[in-house]
């Protein structure tokens, strides 16, 4: 279960794309699920209506209740929805039902500068070409004017939206070690509707940062709200556009995990959140000047310094009325809330990979072998990790699980993932690493030092085993004093195999390094002459 999970987490997007992304579909049924109207569902998920009223009917008629369809595993909806769609048919009164869905966006635009009936209609077609004529279309449009309201009153809800935003300013800290001032980017989230918050110092605005962040906001408040959306910073939007922004993958898997939609305001339009930015100005004032005069020597004394500014500023009374935020938002608000999921969101990471011959793929960030199943030999896989944990999918499949080992040009290789041959030879000849390195040890602290080093030059541990036998062999063949010394003058090199220390035993190259016996001296004989012979030969 905690696969699928991590899976649902991660590998929405990597579905051969027949249908729509299992990301999407999931993000559709959960609008649905909500009564959240077509036109809106298709504003913050970038589908188009008709797609959307199409996969509507599908779910209505698949037998199962959304919280039913949204249990199911992305393999077992995946064929639901592709089986279906093959069988479904559009209705005659489709292109009517798409027309209503739109008619309070259309009435809506007509009343901004520069919008036409015949751009509407233009911008109709794009998204719907086989909808209605430009006449019809403004005949249609006029009985909605006629039955609508030109004007709507909007307002909050309990627990229907999140506010975020950084500070413009940041808060600082005193590094204790050097003396120098942190400087720190300061999250804001605001509950609208009971006017709730949270802020937060980061060691960085990057999304790594602000995931967590995000976390602990929805921890603070004790749920999650239906909806978040913040303005187009580049940790919220990828891409920003009004109709269809696309968001971070990391970001949006934060959204699914917590059942929260995510929106984004329209670029340079402060006033499309203005809660958050209100709630920033009260930061500044009820934060910012509390703790101006304090000094903090870590970001977490500094985050203590903010929580308690809140605290007391949650506590103080609306203006012109007789309750705070506080009782506001734990009155009314916090039982609108959707509740926390069973873990908080970890932001993983997601990379590819090919499985190599050796039944291993290496993950890029720390240069790490990973064993996989053998039979996955030449596949693209997808590897997803966290500070402790890497798992490893082919498709929608789990097929490997491992704890993270940071160790750089490491291998890391579970027996079960040995073909049969290779597994029932190393049980029976007792071939891993750990039996082979007391071997070795048992020779002499050289001997394995070098066996140590042989296993690391090899992208699989499995590939050490013939080498690590020959010299065992050896062991045998010249004893294990000559092998020990062979393999301290191997050590002096930079290659660590079997033929390396075959070779310096063939050539007697490990007694090189003993001392050489002390010249004996020359015997004295009668042909030898002293120096008195030349004295007497300069004599004469």
């Amino acid at each position: 279960m905690l696969g699928y999970i991590r899976l649902n987490n991660q590998l929405l997007k990597i579905m051969a794309n027949k249908t729509l992304g299992m990301q999407k579909i999931r993000q559709i049924l959960l609008f649905l699920k909500r009564d959240v109207s077509e036109r809106s569902i298709a504003e913050q998920t970038g589908v188009s209506r008709p797609t959307i009223h199409s996969y509507r009917g599908i779910f209505e008629t698949s037998g199962f209740d959304y919280d039913t369809l949204l249990k199911l595993k992305d393999p077992e909806l995946y064929e639901l929805v592709k089986t279906k769609k093959k069988g479904s048919d559009r209705t005659p009164d489709v292109r009517k039902l798409y027309f209503l869905e739109q008619a309070d966006y259309f009435i809506s635009e007509l009343g901004r500068v520069g919008v036409t009936r015949l751009l509407l209609w233009q911008e109709y077609l794009k998204e719907y070409p086989e909808g209605f004529s430009y006449s019809r279309f403004c005949e249609l449009l006029d009985i909605q004017i006629n039955l609508k309201s030109p004007s709507m009153i909007f307002k909050h809800n309990p627990g229907e939206l999140l506010e975020i935003d950084f500070a413009g300013s940041k808060l600082s800290y005193v590094a204790t070690s050097t003396g120098e001032i942190i400087a720190c980017p300061v999250l804001i989230g605001v509950l609208p509707f009971s006017g709730f918050g949270y802020a937060k110092a980061l060691p960085d605005a990057s999304l790594a940062q602000v995931i967590p962040a995000l976390n602990d906001i929805l921890n603070y408040f004790g749920g999650v709200p239906l909806n978040a959306r913040s303005d187009n910073m580049k940790q919220w939007v990828v891409r920003s556009c009004r109709y269809e922004p696309t968001f971070p993958q990391a970001l949006e898997q934060w959204a699914l995990h917590n059942h929260i939609g995510l929106l984004a305001t329209r670029v340079r339009a402060p006033k499309d959140k203005p809660s958050v930015e209100n709630q920033v100005k009260i930061t500044y004032r009820r934060v910012y000047a509390t703790i101006r005069n304090e000094t903090f020597y870590s970001i977490q004394e500094l985050n203590q310094g903010i929580k308690k500014a809140l605290e007391a500023h949650h506590d103080i009374n609306f203006q012109k009325k007789s309750f705070s935020r506080r009782e506001l938002f734990t009155g009314q608000e916090l039982p609108a809330l959707q509740s926390l999921p069973e873990h908080p969101y970890q932001f993983n990471h997601l990379t590819r990979a090919k499985v190599q011959k050796n039944y291993h793929v290496v993950m890029g960030e720390d240069w790490h072998f990973y064993s996989v199943p053998y039979h996955h030999v030449g596949k693209e896989i997808n590897i997803i990790y966290d500070t402790e944990c890497v798992e490893i999918y082919y498709q929608l499949e789990r097929i490997a699980v491992h704890q993270r080992n940071y160790k750089k040009h490491g291998i890391t290789t579970l027996l079960e993932h040995m073909p049969e041959h290779h597994r029932k030879m190393a049980v029976q000849r007792g071939w891993t690493p750990d039996y082979y390195l007391k071997q070795a040890a048992d020779n002499g602290p050289h001997t394995k030092e070098f066996f140590e080093k042989l296993m690391k030059s090899k992208i699989s541990v499995h590939q050490a085993y013939g080498p690590f036998l020959g010299i065992m062999r050896l062991i045998k063949q010249y004893g294990g004093l000559r092998v020990e010394a062979a393999c301290k003058r191997a050590l002096t090199g930079n290659r660590y195999n079997y033929k390396v220390v075959a070779t310096i035993l063939e050539n007697k190259m490990d007694r090189i390094e003993e001392s050489p016996p002390e010249k004996s001296p020359i015997p004295h004989h009668e042909n030898l002459r002293g120096p008195q012979a030349f004295v007497n030969k300069m004599k004469h």
